[in-house]
């Protein structure tokens, strides 16, 4: 039968049982409850399937959320025990300890408390347990289930469909979750400001933002990566005004600023001490926003010399953005003013336009005294188009704290004015903290400067050139293997340090922490990922041989290190969706963390390879555990891409 019919079938089932239950049928009405909760969960299981597989175009090949698959299998548990609760808790997590079986059942103590509160009904946890344990409808899932303590539900999944689930990942690849819809994602991120250098404070919206951008893709998302730059506003009056100067033939000879950092302070010393230069730089202003083509000429070279400096730090992290500076959205600025105006939220004070937003103690200014927009206008400009041009289903601004009020107030005022349904369209400032030096300061240089991340990038690739030679690794990798291994632990070390830490944080940065191969580093995990991958080639087993087993041997998972490993791996969906949520990246570095230390516990107890003791000969080799190895390392691989960070075969 296929899952078409199948759906049809079972929704003539659950109504013929909703008839017996109205005519007062003699069965027991306990049964008709348990019979159609059974056929529910299959119900919603099928048609979950089946709408995977149409927004895929294709069969589902992705990984089954064995969680939310558990959530599915006691909320229907739950339905049948206690059809007259209206949406009762439903808590599954995984054990903390094998004794308490593989997942928890955490629901029955709430339903207690819900009962006595709204039935008046006194019954005891490990009794509720017990009815809910009953009522679990057939699965493939659940091999068995214990009550444990006042009412704990320990769950037993079973072995076979543990190793069918990794069969079916070494098979089809480390595919995402089914995550319903494919939604239209706007992540704003990195945003550094023209003429000024991209500083420590740029490193962490880049690198949590395009982390977040590779996590939307991996489960399919159309995510669009905005470079909100900083190319617009009252400063490049005061860069025209100086390159006028220093470089009057700019119009027909390229100027050669190098330094844009001293020309941008040269700019502003004179803006600050000249006074004729001071009105002169303001005229310059009116001409660039009037669109004078000399004036839109010297703003494009001063945005392109900026905009080569960035790449560069672009090209190292391998960060990919478009380009959406403020001067983007300088043309949507009058209507926006237009329309405010129009709905009557807008105020005057001493010659500006304000907008007052139910809930937020600071008003927009939406136009200066003077005539001139702001950055709230542009904002503003910016979060309309992004909702009703882009169609964006979600928006995320990954910008630090130090925003949180004035983005809070830009989101109010859209709803305010009807662009966006909260309940509909997804808009949050994801904020992070500041970096810190091991002073527990804000991270700076000596001489009390803000350290440039160029240089941060050069020092973290001299740095981890100086640990690999220590360990000699010059001695046995070839050049080109060890260029790679540097740029890999380099990079890898500085984007991790910043993602394994709860971005809401600030954090210390510290090259001796980040390049140290014990604990929850990148270093670590980059040495135990080559590790994994060296035991096939080791065992002279290619890849072509793996896949062939993957299709042919069963995965026995009899030892209890082969089974924690094995259901550590097949936690990877859960993992996913938990950020997909809260968009808290360190959730997957502690997994990817727990899963290498899991395996070092797997390998250490388990023989992949066995070796005759005098000759060193390899003897035997357990093909199932060679498969959980390329498991864990196709995990470990995925899990680096959505960090951003490119592991190498051999280091």
């Amino acid at each position: 039968m296929n899952q078409e019919k199948e759906i049809k079938f079972l929704t003539a089932e659950i109504d013929r049982l909703k008839n017996f239950g109205c005519l007062g049928v003699s069965a027991s009405l306990e049964g008709l409850r348990e019979e159609n909760a059974k056929l529910k969960y299959r119900l919603n299981v099928l048609k979950k399937s089946l709408q995977e597989e149409r927004n895929r175009g294709q069969p589902s090949k992705g990984m089954i959320n064995i969680n939310s698959r558990l959530q599915d299998i006691f909320g229907a548990a739950i339905k049948a025990a206690y059809p007259d609760l209206e949406n009762p808790p439903l808590a599954v997590t995984p054990s903390q300890q094998p004794k308490f079986g593989d997942y928890q059942c955490n629901s029955a103590m709430s339903i207690t408390q819900m009962l006595l509160k709204t039935k008046e009904q006194k019954i005891s946890p490990r009794e509720i347990a017990d009815k809910i344990a009953r009522n679990i409808p057939d699965n493939e899932c659940i091999e068995k289930v214990e009550i444990a303590g006042p009412g704990f539900i320990n769950v037993h999944l079973k072995k076979d469909f543990v190793s069918r689930q990794l069969s079916s990942l070494l098979v089809n690849g480390v595919q995402p979750p089914a995550i319903g819809e494919r939604k239209r994602v706007v992540v704003d991120f990195s945003s550094p400001n023209i003429a000024k250098e991209m500083h420590v404070g740029h490193l962490r919206s880049t690198i949590i933002g395009d982390s977040m951008c590779r996590l939307f893709e991996f489960v399919g998302y159309d995510v669009l990566r905005l470079n909100h730059l900083g190319d617009w506003g009252t400063q490049f009056g005061m860069l025209i005004a100086h390159l006028q100067d220093k470089f009057p033939d700019y119009l027909t000879v390229s100027p050669p600023i190098g330094d844009l950092q001293a020309f941008y302070k040269e700019s502003k010393r004179r803006f600050d001490t000249e006074e004729e230069f001071k009105k002169r730089a303001y005229q310059c202003v009116v001409l660039l926003q009037s669109k004078n083509p000399e004036f839109i000429k010297a703003w494009k070279l001063i945005c392109d010399v900026s905009r080569q400096e960035f790449q560069k730090i672009y090209d190292c992290l391998d960060i990919s953005l478009v380009e959406r500076g403020e001067s983007y959205y300088q043309d949507m600025m009058p209507d926006i003013v237009k329309e405010l105006e129009e709905k009557g939220v807008v105020q005057l004070d001493d010659g500006r336009k304000i907008v007052f937003v139910p809930g937020c103690s600071i008003p927009l200014t939406i136009v200066k005294s003077d005539g001139g927009f702001t950055y709230d206008t542009s904002d503003l400009a910016a979060i309309k188009q992004r909702l009703l041009e882009e169609k964006a289903d979600s928006i995320i601004y990954v910008v630090d704290s130090g925003q949180s009020v004035h983005l809070q107030t830009i989101f109010a005022a859209a709803q305010m004015v009807g662009w966006y349904d909260p309940q509909v369209t997804r808009v949050v400032h994801a904020p992070f903290g500041v970096v810190l030096g091991e002073d527990k300061k804000k991270f700076k240089t000596r001489s009390g400067d803000t350290v440039r991340l160029i240089d941060l990038l050069e020092e973290g690739l001299k740095r981890s050139m100086d640990k690999l030679k220590e360990k000699e690794r010059d001695k046995v990798l070839t050049p080109e293997e060890l260029k790679a291994a540097q740029t890999s632990v380099a990079f890898g070390c500085i984007k991790y340090s910043d993602l394994s830490h709860n971005r809401i944080n600030d954090y210390i940065f510290s090259f001796d922490k980040m390049l140290d191969d014990r604990g929850n580093t990148a270093a670590y995990l980059l040495y135990a990922f080559t590790r994994i991958r060296s035991i096939a080639r080791l065992a002279s087993i290619d890849e072509k041989t793996l896949q062939t087993a993957a299709r042919t041997t069963e995965i026995i998972l009899d030892h209890e290190k082969e089974w924690k490993l094995g259901r550590c791996i097949l936690r990877f969906p859960e993992i996913i969706q938990k950020i997909l949520d809260d968009l808290l990246l360190h959730t997957l570095c502690d997994y990817l963390y727990e899963l290498a230390t899991t395996f070092t516990e797997f390998y250490d107890s388990c023989y992949c390879v066995e070796k005759d003791r005098q000759t060193g000969k390899i003897v035997k080799v357990n093909m199932w555990r060679m498969l959980l190895c390329e498991a864990t390392a196709a995990v470990m691989a995925k899990g680096f891409d959505i960090l951003g960070i490119k592991p190498v075969q051999k280091m």
